[in-house]
Order: C-alpha cells, then sequence, then structure tokens
C-alpha cells in the first residue's frame, strides 16, 4: 500500500523575478541580494528559482527539446541556464557557474537517469551553488533541502511524527511529517541534500533503500512512498572531510560522483573574485570593483601560492597552510576589504583593506600557520616588485 504526501506549499515571491549576474567556479550567485532590492524586496538571498525566474520563464517559452518526465527545462536548457548564453529572442543567460562545460553536461545528465550526483570537491568549488541552481532549474523548486551536520537525524532523510498527534491517535497519516527527501519522491522532484559526509554513516544509509529500491517503507503504517517519475537526488560533500564520515561502498555505488575542480589560472579565479563582489557589493552599496582589480589580483595570488606550496614563477617552493584558501574565501575578503574602503575609507580598495582578511583566512592555527605566513611574507612578498604598500599592510596586522 502506498501513502500520498502533500505537496509543501510555497507562497511565490511577491516582485517576481528577473535575471540577474553572475560569477564561477565558485558561487557565481547572480547578485540574488541586488535583484530583491531592485525589485523591492527585503530578501536578503531569494532562492535560486525566484531571483532567476525571468531567465527560467524565457528558458521554458523557447526551449523545444525533449524533457525528461516532470523536468521544467530539456537537459540542454538546465545546461545553458548553469553555463549562461543568448538565447534566439536576444535573452541573455547569465552564467552561474564558470568552469568546463563537460561537468555540467554529465552532471544534468546523470539527473535524467536512475542514478543520483554527488558534487565533490574542495570547499569553496561551488557544490552548493551549483546544487541549488540544478534543483531550482529541474524542478522549480530548490528547497527540499537536508542539511548534513554531525547531529542530522535519520527523521530528517524518511520522515518524523506530530507526537501530539501520535499521542492522541497513535500512527496515523495526520500524525506523520514528511521529510524533503519523502516529498521529492512523491512530487517526482530533486531532493537535496548537503554536506555528506558529515552526516553519521548510519543515516548516510537510510539513503541506500531509497535510491536503489525508489521506496521509502513507513512500517508503522504498513505503507510505503514509491517514487514517481521525476525524482532524483543531489548530494555534495568536500575532500577535505574524508575520514569523518566516509560513505559506505554500498552508498556510493547509487551515486555518480562529479568533482568541481578550483579554477585553473590567475586570470580564470581574479574574473570569477571580481564578478561575484562586483554582484554582492551593489546590493551592499560597495564601491565599483574595477577600483580595486588589483587588490583583487593581490589577493588571488596570495591564496593561489600558498595553496599550490609554489610561487607562481614556480622558482621558490612553500609551505602550505592548514586552511583551504579557496576562491570563496578569498571573495569574502575581498568583500570585507571594500567594506572597509567605503565605511572607514575613500571607497577605493587599497592593501591596508585586505591585509587582516588575508590574516584572517591563512592563519587558522595561531602557530604553525603563524611561521609559515611570516616566512612567506619575508621571502616572497618582500622582494616582489610593486608590491611593498602591501608588504608593510600585512607585517602592520601581522604584528
Amino acid at each position: 500500500m502506498s501513502v500520498s504526501v502533500e505537496p509543501k506549499s510555497v507562497e511565490p515571491s511577491e516582485s517576481g523575478s528577473a535575471p540577474v549576474n553572475s560569477s564561477a567556479v565558485t558561487p557565481v550567485s547572480a547578485g540574488a541580494s541586488a535583484q530583491a532590492s531592485a525589485n523591492g524586496t527585503d530578501e536578503l538571498r531569494p532562492h535560486a528559482e525566484d531571483a532567476f525566474a525571468g531567465e527560467l520563464a524565457s528558458l521554458a517559452a523557447q526551449d523545444d527539446r525533449p524533457r525528461p518526465a516532470r523536468w521544467k527545462l530539456s537537459p540542454w536548457a538546465v545546461a545553458t541556464y548553469l553555463l549562461g548564453g543568448t538565447l534566439p529572442d536576444g535573452t541573455v543567460i547569465t552564467p552561474k557557474y564558470v568552469g568546463p562545460r563537460r561537468i555540467v553536461e554529465v552532471a544534468v545528465t546523470t539527473l535524467a537517469t536512475d542514478r543520483a550526483l554527488l558534487l565533490l570537491g574542495v570547499p569553496g568549488t561551488a557544490k552548493t551553488w551549483v546544487s541549488e541552481h540544478l534543483a531550482a532549474a529541474v524542478s522549480g523548486d530548490s528547497t527540499l533541502l537536508v542539511q548534513g551536520t554531525a547531529g542530522t537525524p535519520e527523521e530528517a532523510i524518511r520522515y518524523g511524527w506530530n507526537y501530539a498527534q501520535l499521542l492522541a491517535n497513535g500512527p496515523s497519516r495526520d500524525a506523520l511529517v514528511p521529510s524533503p527527501v519523502m516529498r521529492a519522491m512523491a512530487q517526482g522532484m530533486t531532493a537535496r541534500v548537503e554536506e555528506l559526509t558529515r552526516i553519521p554513516a548510519d543515516v548516510q544509509d537510510t539513503l541506500i533503500t531509497i535510491l536503489s529500491e525508489k521506496t521509502l517503507p513507513i512500517p508503522e503504517l504498513g505503507q510505503e512512498v514509491q517514487a514517481v517519475r521525476g525524482f532524483n537526488l543531489i548530494a555534495t560533500a568536500n575532500d577535505r572531510d574524508r575520514g569523518v564520515n566516509d560513505l559506505s561502498s554500498a552508498l556510493r555505488r547509487r551515486f555518480n560522483t562529479v568533482v568541481l575542480p578550483l579554477p585553473e589560472s590567475v586570470e580564470a579565479e581574479v574574473d570569477i573574485v571580481s564578478r561575484r563582489v562586483d554582484q554582492i557589493g551593489r546590493s551592499l552599496d560597495l564601491p565599483a570593483v574595477p577600483d580595486g582589480i588589483d587588490e583583487i589580483r593581490r589577493v588571488v595570488t596570495v591564496f593561489r601560492e600558498l595553496r599550490d606550496g609554489v610561487t607562481s614563477d614556480g622558482r621558490t617552493k612553500l609551505k602550505s597552510p592548514s586552511g583551504t584558501l579557496s576562491t570563496a574565501e578569498a571573495i569574502s575578503v575581498v568583500t570585507s576589504g571594500l567594506a572597509l574602503a567605503s565605511h572607514f575609507g575613500d571607497g577605493v580598495l587599497r592593501a591596508g583593506d585586505v591585509a587582516a582578511g588575508i590574516l584572517g583566512a591563512v592563519v587558522r592555527d595561531p602557530a604553525a600557520d603563524r611561521v609559515i605566513w611570516q616566512e612567506y611574507l619575508e621571502a616572497v612578498v618582500r622582494e616582489r616588485d610593486g608590491w611593498k604598500d602591501f608588504y608593510r599592510a600585512c607585517r602592520e596586522v601581522s604584528a
């Protein structure tokens, strides 16, 4: 016997939506906050399907390719939504992810099959952002989300109970509280599980039956929820969490794993950071990014060199600190620097505005990382032409 699950009602945004700008291998949120402000709403960060409703509607109207069951767009249109492009009527679709096209195509194709998708990569490689936009483009709803933590219970993936109803009337359909995964199964939509490897192993394995049998048993009621066509699941995990709660081989086999890489070059990463910071800055009324492009390039260079353990010219080997120094962290450092320049300076991003942020990102372990940072300052930054102001600013905040 199967059981139906009532769809969750989600109120639409009062303002409708419109396309926004983007960013890259790290989240390229197209300035969702800025768009909300422009539309007169108070939402700090609208869901992808709301912030980019205009683009999704344009794609749907001009998408004449075959669509899998219950998909809002064809696989081609989903990939175009993520990667950007210009439609036949001239509508510009802003890129949500900047990286190898094949990665996006494999991810989209996986969702069109009966295998779940695992997005894997180091922190800051846009796993969550890509997951959200895939769900928004495929199902029109990115909110069927389970956030993985060390305390995530089995009920978050399967179902829970309204205990007042349970005590009053015993196990019944009215007392059952469906999880986001259960609702996605019943409605043929895309569910999301963030930070899968942070969830305890026994809770992770709750997904095995769901992904293999496409069924969620409810033994208390002698019923089950069977997934309808269109259901699939996207999970994210980062490389740094290996060994925290490793996936069992049985569960890993249910996923097709797609690894999201860091940007390939300095120029690509500078473009990502400047574009994303510009979007965030507009929503916060901060100065324009072009005025600080030199500082952005220096932040990215420092992060890449320490991350890679070698200077950009390949001549000097370096020790890497314990932090990830991801593109997302570079975006945070530059955004904070712009805020400092705007509120306590002349609005122009300078070395002194980003120095403290870089120190906080690099020195996570006060003992070991501080030594690595000091060595890098003295051996590399001090001797680099045109970096004297940056060296002085970093020395000042490191003292």
